[in-house]
């Protein structure tokens, strides 16, 4: 007989302990729920988004999925993005996530989640440097970040985690203040000897650099000149709308999800839409890890992640695991209550 879980929060400060200096086993945790998901081992449905007529900036997004194998759960991310909470001093995005019973379906955890949320965002574009990266031959080793907010300092522990050594860093972003709280940040990680330049203009970084990183909330393409990219860096588009049909058509490219990366304006969507076809896309990471598919060494390389439901589940349960094991879930008492059905 089926017993009900025991409901538990776990929060913010919980998810961080658990996660922090852990990243190579978070990468890991990414990996094998994209390899579940490229084995048809998941379900990801589209991300349903909640918009607002009087705010179009703000949106919250619920993320359904289910991943079998090792991690064995169903559950959703909801996921706020306010960026006017940026002038007032408070993180952009906030999110829970909620694990269900896959036998019973009985939510068994809440947790904080803008923090899973950047680190499986971080994880997946670092593991899809690494692998890309070590395809094409050639490790980069000057890195420019495009938008410097919080999932920035994210991809730069994972690059860092990931075997990345940088002999440069340059940033792009529209906000001085924020360029000076990443260039503080970045002392602080690297120390001396790296060279740390901020960028006025988005093409003299990006012809600067041979990794590209892109971590805007631009809503449409701002970068649109394929002459920009003739010297062939690997591109971390995380999110997603920041370049031109046209760099992406002359481009090589890979996604996550082709079905969910051809949705809601994203950059590939747009060239889809130019050309009314998907040729320009080789194939998805699990077809990079597999080795279905090679990325060329004299095109630019562009990794466009939509960002999967099914990475938040596999590291949500990681965390929950680590924090059961430790024996500090915080459960809460008589949370499901009307259990007999005639009372």
């Amino acid at each position: 007989m089926n017993q009900v879980p025991p409901f538990a929060v776990v929060s913010g400060a919980q998810v961080h302990e658990v996660l922090d200096g852990h990243e190579s086993e978070v990468v890991a945790a990414v990996e094998a729920a994209y390899r579940l998901h490229g084995e048809g081992q998941t379900v990801n449905p589209d991300s349903y988004f909640l918009r607002f007529p009087d705010r179009p900036s703000s949106r919250i997004i619920a993320l359904p999925a289910s991943v079998k194998g090792e991690v064995g759960v169903h559950g959703m991310k909801w996921i706020s993005s306010f960026p006017e909470n940026v002038a007032a001093g408070i993180p952009r995005a906030s999110a829970v996530l909620i694990l269900n019973d896959a036998e019973t379906g009985y939510p068994f955890a809440c947790l904080e989640s803008s923090i899973i949320s950047a680190a499986r965002t971080a994880a997946s574009a670092a593991l899809a440097a690494d692998r890309l990266s070590t395809a094409r031959g050639t490790r980069p080793t000057r890195v420019g970040f495009i938008g410097v907010g919080l999932i920035a300092r994210y991809l730069h522990t994972y690059l860092a985690a990931n075997g990345f050594d940088f002999e440069a860093i340059g940033m792009h972003d529209l906000s001085a203040e924020h360029a000076e709280g990443f260039t503080g940040y970045l002392r602080g990680a690297e120390g001396a000897g790296v060279e740390i330049t901020v960028h006025d203009k988005a093409e003299d970084l990006i012809r600067a650099s041979d990794l590209v990183v892109f971590a805007t909330v631009a809503g449409e393409p701002h970068v649109t000149d394929p002459q920009w990219f003739t010297h062939n860096p690997l591109v971390l588009h995380v999110s997603l709308r920041d370049l031109s049909p046209e760099i992406v058509l002359d481009s090589w490219n890979a996604v996550d999800d082709i079905e969910h990366c051809m949705k809601a304006g994203t950059s590939p969507h747009l060239a889809e839409q130019r050309v009314g076809h998907r040729d320009f896309v080789a194939g998805t990471l699990y077809d990079v890890l597999t080795g279905r598919i090679t990325p060329p060494a004299d095109r630019p390389v562009i990794f466009s992640p939509f960002g999967l439901g099914v990475l938040d589940l596999a590291v949500a349960k990681y965390v929950h695991d680590r924090v059961a094991d430790a024996g500090e879930l915080h459960t809460v008492p008589g949370f499901f209550h009307e259990m007999k059905r005639y009372g």
